[in-house]
């Protein structure tokens, strides 16, 4: 017996044959991007932790070895650090490696989990559109602001936020629609 994915690319177009197919090629897809938004969020993340290591590491070099310093190396750390930190919940995200408590869950019957897992997913989708309307008012508020050493826009704080906002909201609506990825059964157990 052939796959859905296989039954969609062997059946012409427009037959209700091959609609399963079609989620699950939109599945794959999806699938896909985040795997590839993870890799590139996370080798951004590597690049900003290198990045904030050799700055404090050369710093502390100057400072100590020879009596000055790189002024903006406290700086960058920091817009560097917040960065790395708001990234990372995007990439936990992607993963499910929150935090969460299960002990309610663990109690309820099985048929309950998928829809308590929608409610939960729609609560944390408010906290993330909450983010990002409030990072996107902060980031425009304090754009002009500029940071004393180095003259980088104070909104760049804010931006990660927004950015981290945008990105769980999409993670997050995606699970809302597609929930079937959320209690996948083991393969055998169809």
């Amino acid at each position: 017996m052939a796959s859905t994915l296989e039954r969609s690319q062997i059946m012409p177009a427009g037959t209700g044959a091959n609609k399963p197919g079609g989620r699950a090629l939109c599945v794959a897809v999806a699938e896909r991007l985040a795997r590839v938004t993870e890799q590139c969020l996370s080798a951004l993340m590597v690049a900003a932790l290198v990045t904030m290591i050799v700055l404090v590491f050369v710093n502390v070099v100057l400072r100590y070895g020879f009596n000055s310093g790189i002024s903006v190396s406290v700086e960058l750390s920091r817009f560097l650090f917040v960065w790395v930190t708001f990234l990372g919940a995007v990439v936990a995200l992607l993963k499910q490696q929150h935090l969460g408590v299960t002990t309610l869950m663990a109690l309820l019957p099985r048929a309950v989990l998928p829809w308590l897992e929608r409610l939960v997913t729609l609560m944390m989708l408010g906290c993330a559109l909450m983010l990002m309307v409030g990072a996107y008012k902060q980031t425009l508020l304090n754009w002009d602001n500029l940071s004393p050493i180095s003259g980088i826009p104070v909104g760049v704080f804010y931006l990660a936020g927004l950015i981290t906002g945008v990105l769980m909201s999409i993670v997050l609506l995606y699970r809302v629609f597609v929930p079937s990825n959320l209690f996948a059964e083991p393969a055998g157990e169809e």
